[in-house]
């Protein structure tokens, strides 16, 4: 065969795909990012612009809920070349299966560590789904529930099945999940207990560097503050409770306070982190430590995901 001929063999072709009604009410934007894997979000929301991806050929907006029976049309899409997938160390297997919080053939609750991206992409290689495809290669579904700053450590919710999934979104947008979040902020903390209610824009500077602020023209955004331990005039550990769930509420509106996060390098001055860096915190101080959330047949999940006892050390270090 020669080289054209294996070009015009490997190019992209059009995709019908019938929905099945296991896989009826998610949206067509969040289908398309699972049938066009590595697919940028962007080229996604450009197919569905300009007419190239169809639902029963008529043009839909990306937030169209598919039904069972529809027939989705994708036209050809040409997606980067993929190098081999970034192999995933047994180290982190076992540092995942240890972190595992709950699990049943529907759901699993991980303890993420910092540092690890929720998924690959925008050169990430490797993201904390990918390794948990790999960590349970027999699990035919496995896709992230809700997402958390690489950063951020602490609870995720991984679905293991479709119709999970769909009932735990349902559950978010109606905010019917709690999540209880620790963070170390700069300084002292006067008030036990606050709420922040602040709204939130979402903005760009020159460089192109995208941060969220104050600002009136914003959405609501509300956050339950608690304090659970201080250090002086150092730093103060506190509980934040988010009401809504805007991005980077919580970083934000501690901001907002005049107690930013410790380690936060978006939001917080390079001198404070400088000064807690020297103290041995060289990450964002942001750990995701519970949620609650009812199940479909109506028994309550709680879980909790314990900080990593190094930090511990160094949090009675400053006391």
């Amino acid at each position: 065969m020669s080289q054209s001929d294996n070009a015009t063999a490997n190019a992209p072709k059009v995709q019908f795909v019938e929905i099945e009604d296991d896989q009826a009410g998610q949206r067509i934007d969040n289908f398309l990012r699972t049938a066009l894997k590595g697919a940028p979000k962007s080229l996604i929301y450009r197919l569905l612009r300009k007419g190239e991806v169809r639902v029963n050929k008529k043009r839909t907006k990306p937030e169209y809920k598919l039904q069972g029976g529809d027939v989705v049309r994708i036209a050809p899409v040409r997606l980067p070349e993929k190098g081999e997938a970034a192999p995933v160390s047994d180290s982190l297997i076992a540092h995942l299966e240890a972190a595992i919080l709950f699990e049943d053939d529907r759901l699993m609750v991980l303890n993420k560590p910092s540092g690890l991206a929720v998924h690959g992409g925008s050169g990430v290689s490797l993201g904390l789904i990918e390794a948990v495809r790999k960590l349970r290669p027999d699990c035919r579904f496995l896709e992230l529930v809700h997402r958390i700053d690489r950063d951020t450590s602490g609870c995720i919710m991984i679905a293991k099945k479709r119709s999970m999934l769909r009932v735990l979104h349902e559950a978010l947008r109606e905010r019917k999940v709690s999540k209880i979040y620790h963070a170390l902020v700069v300084g002292r903390w006067e008030s036990r207990h606050k709420r922040i209610d602040a709204p939130l824009l979402r903005a760009e500077v020159r460089s192109g560097e995208r941060f969220v602020k104050v600002d009136s023209e914003g959405k609501a955004s509300v956050t339950d503050y608690k304090v659970l331990r201080r250090f002086g005039d150092l730093a103060t550990l506190v509980e934040a409770r988010p009401k809504t769930g805007r991005t980077h509420q919580i970083r934000v509106h501690c901001q907002f306070t005049g107690h930013p996060i410790v380690g936060d390098s978006k939001y917080t001055l390079d001198e404070d982190n400088q000064r807690f860096r020297d103290l041995g915190f060289k990450r964002l101080m942001l750990h995701a430590a519970g949620l609650v959330v009812s199940l479909p047949e109506g028994e309550r999940l709680e879980v909790s995901a314990p900080l990593d006892p190094a930090l511990v050390t160094l949090l009675d270090k400053l006391q």
